[in-house]
């Protein structure tokens, strides 16, 4: 007998939907052609390309022009921030980052310190949120670029970027945000928003691993990352990927559909129904960023007096599949920096587990999970040197 799975680790990477596998597969085959030729194979290629810049486009509200093609989520936050500052770094510019950022942000700042450049890592409070005054308190004269994410991966919890926005604009420095988990879960308008970059990936939003695009605002001058040829109109050198730009076209297509068609009120039902029901069965369970607006589709819970590794292996042996915070930080010795940041000791930072949901989670699924989280949890609190009943 085959074992039931369900998944619930959506914020570390969905599945491609059938539709979008369906519209790439004629780009491995038939329509195999370098976008960049100017023969049939090579234009038939580059409208596909074109074609899923526009659908990035309309999911962000931006222009069409305005979408570079990456590799990822990653090197969008790279070409992001590296991309408006490297011509400053002599001049020892600024720039002002958070505490909860994605590696990706986290890391290139780190290494922008050890090129001579100051950075601000600003607070979040106990609901994981910055405030907009810690971001104006901290410009100086020689600020060049504010770098907040829009949604935090492990608690879900939205950041006020829309007065961050606001606040750059009126200093005049450049504002990129990383929307990687905001991306079809939230509505996203870069004019209302105010940025002059910003990040999205693929996988994130059921396309494929290996893509995703940056957003950069008419105007803004962005120095490449990769050196090559004059592809991405000289910002992102190197033959487009076909099959995935045309998968993360496809996917940012339903990824609009999903809030007029029900989609995300469905997907924010299930959590909300999942979450409520788990601070009922399990005593000692909290919600980290409770008390902010989250993405729809992710809750954080601190089940005390548990390891959450623990919890996600016995949970994984019976089907369920969850995760203890950020994909990329699996194996880390050290407690997840996010929640760290809000304020959790080390034990309770260790004892959260993150269920994050897709498009393909159905109301069953939630039902299952039920049916072996707050059993799974009193069996390991059972087994617990710590744990006073």
């Amino acid at each position: 007998m085959v074992m039931r799975r369900v998944y619930f680790d959506n914020n570390a990477t969905t599945p491609v939907l059938p539709q979008v596998f369906e519209a790439m597969r004629p780009y491995f085959t038939e329509h195999f052609g370098n976008a960049s030729s100017i023969h049939h194979h090579g234009q038939e290629t580059r409208a596909a390309v074109e074609r899923a810049r526009e659908s990035v486009a309309t999911l962000l509200g931006c222009r069409a022009p305005e979408v570079v093609f990456t590799g990822g989520g990653t090197e969008g936050d790279n070409l992001g921030v590296f991309g408006v500052l490297r011509e400053d770094l002599k001049d020892g510019a600024h720039i002002i980052t958070s505490t909860i950022e994605h590696s990706a942000v986290l890391n290139t700042c780190r290494q922008l310190e050890t090129l001579g450049m100051a950075v601000t890592y600003v607070p979040v409070n106990a609901s994981c949120l910055v405030d907009p005054d810690d971001v104006r308190r901290a410009l100086r004269p020689n600020t060049q670029l504010i770098s907040i994410m829009m949604a935090n991966n492990e608690t879900g919890v939205l950041q006020p970027v829309e007065e961050i926005g606001k606040i750059a604009a009126e200093a005049d420095v450049y504002f990129h945000t990383d929307a990687v988990q905001a991306a079809g879960k939230v509505a996203i308008d870069v004019e209302r928003i105010g940025c002059d970059l910003l990040t999205i990936s693929g996988h994130k939003i059921h396309a494929p691993q290996g893509v995703g695009a940056l957003y950069v605002r008419k105007g803004t001058q962005v120095t490449p990352r990769l050196f090559g040829g004059r592809h991405e109109r000289s910002r992102r050198a190197g033959t487009e990927n076909v099959p995935a730009i045309v998968g993360l076209g496809k996917s940012a297509e339903f990824a609009h559909a999903g809030f007029t068609n029900g989609e995300v009120a469905l997907m924010s039902s299930l959590r909300d129904q999942l979450q409520s029901a788990l601070l009922h069965e399990v005593d000692e369970s909290v919600v980290n960023g409770a008390g902010a607006p989250r993405v729809p589709n992710t809750t954080n819970i601190r089940f005390e007096h548990i390891e959450g590794e623990a919890l996600v292996i016995a949970l994984d042996l019976k089907g369920l599949a969850v995760s203890t915070g950020a994909a990329c930080s699996s194996g880390a010795i050290e407690p997840s920096h996010v929640l760290t940041a809000m304020g959790l000791r080390p034990d309770q930072a260790r004892a959260s587990i993150r269920f994050s949901l897709g498009k393909q989670s159905k109301p069953e699924d939630v039902d299952f999970a039920l049916s072996l989280v707050p059993a799974t949890v009193a069996k390991l609190r059972e087994l617990s040197p710590v744990y006073a009943k």
